[in-house]
């Protein structure tokens, strides 16, 4: 159940950080008096232009920020930890006469290691997420320049 909770949570942030990719498309107003037709052909043949000169699809990098896989969630860090913790603390606890307490004072000290093996994880996976969205960001402001420059050159305000 946490999981999937968890699983959705991300699914949301991923897909709301993906939003202003979209948002970022210039407005084009035909300023020197083009028709609609002219207007859709030019903004094709502008579009074609800027891929070509940055090397930049759009489309494509907007699909891959929305099928960036969820960040990974817990994974039994802390379980796992607190087991080697028990393990060792109950070794350390019968050299010392009483392995019980050695086991539980080593099951604490394996969770909470656990607990930050996990926290990096997760830390890590996040910065990975950010960088990725931050590259996909860059691409498309390259390719929005390309795209805005193309229709000034025809006669159009770009803002």
């Amino acid at each position: 159940m946490f999981r999937i909770r968890h699983l959705c949570v991300a699914s949301a942030v991923v897909a709301a950080l993906s939003v202003p990719t979209y948002a970022q498309q210039p407005i084009v107003y035909p300023s020197k008096g083009q028709t609609p037709a002219q207007q859709q052909k030019d903004q094709g043949e502008c579009m074609a232009w800027a891929q070509q000169t940055t090397g930049v699809n759009p489309m494509a990098v907007a699909q891959g920020e929305a099928n960036q896989p969820p960040p990974p969630g817990p994974q039994g860090e802390r379980v796992h930890g607190a087991a080697r913790g028990a393990l060792g603390g109950a070794a350390i606890g019968a050299i010392a006469g009483d392995a019980g307490k050695g086991a539980a004072i080593g099951a604490v000290a394996g969770t909470m290691a656990g607990g930050v093996r996990q926290r990096r994880k997760a830390d890590a996976a996040q910065a990975q997420t950010q960088a990725n969205q931050q590259q996909a960001q860059q691409a498309l402001a390259t390719y929005n320049r390309a795209y805005a420059a193309c229709l000034e050159g025809r006669g159009y305000t770009i803002k």
